[in-house]
């Protein structure tokens, strides 16, 4: 690490927790974001500031003028851009001392769980429930951890998945219904500071499991009612009839 690395992270270095080791760990790491909206935006901005080597940012949508009051690593040059090559812009001008890899397409199937397998920590920052099933399985069937967040009016949700701790619920565990939730930003609107506040924690949480410290929120559901301005931490416990991580379900890849 030369001296550019040193200074710029010389506040995060100083903590003993993290300390030159512990840079070095997230210098080596590769994170999956999915989704680079809302919650995306902070949680990528902060990875790179943080200085994770490799993000891999994967969204399919063009960024549009409304997205501009929440999904910050996007401004008014961006508009029409794909989100994914607006966001690598806004990041290496951030910090170019890590790597972007941008996917502009949706991943599904053996694209998802080859991009799973790869990463040290998935992020989940997407906005609709299908995906987030299908980035939870493969993060299951990878045995790679998971990092979820969601975010809609004034309330939000943070929730871990780590692979290692037999007893540690998936989200499948969480939401068990099969059935589309079709409610979206979109439709019901959110505060936009909201996300920052969700996308932050998700990045904590990646840092944590990254760097290995601290308590991480596996079986815990953070919950945040912004309107209150109130935090809960309910307690999740493992399905063992869940259909990704129950009994005798997806055996170590």
């Amino acid at each position: 690490m030369d001296d550019e690395e040193l200074l710029r992270y010389s506040r995060q270095i100083m903590l003993p927790e993290v300390d030159l080791e512990g840079q070095q760990k997230l210098r080596r790491a590769r994170v999956l974001i999915i989704g680079m909206g809302g919650l995306g935006s902070p949680v990528a901005m902060y990875l790179a500031a943080a200085g994770v080597g490799h993000l891999v940012i994967v969204d399919f949508d063009t960024v549009q003028l409304s997205n501009l009051q929440r999904q910050i690593v996007h401004g008014m040059a961006g508009i029409g851009r794909l989100k994914v090559e607006s966001a690598r812009d806004t990041l290496l001008a951030l910090n170019p001392l890590v790597r972007v890899t941008a996917i502009a397409h949706a991943l599904a199937g053996d694209t998802l769980l080859e991009q799973v397998r790869l990463a040290d920590v998935v992020v989940d920052a997407c906005d609709n429930l299908a995906t987030r099933f299908a980035v939870n399985e493969a993060c299951v069937r990878a045995q790679i951890p998971l990092v979820s967040g969601a975010a809609i009016r004034m309330e939000g949700q943070v929730l871990v998945y780590r692979p290692e701790q037999a007893d540690a619920p998936c989200y499948r565990c969480l939401y068990r219904s099969d059935e589309e939730i079709s409610e979206t930003c979109s439709q019901s609107g959110v505060l936009a500071p909201l996300l920052g506040i969700i996308g932050s924690i998700q990045a904590v949480e990646a840092l944590k499991l990254l760097i290995g410290i601290g308590e991480t929120l596996t079986g815990r559901l953070l919950l945040l009612d912004a309107l209150a301005l109130e935090w809960h931490c309910v307690t999740i416990k493992k399905n063992p009839l869940c259909p990704v991580c129950g009994a005798g379900r997806h055996p170590h890849a």
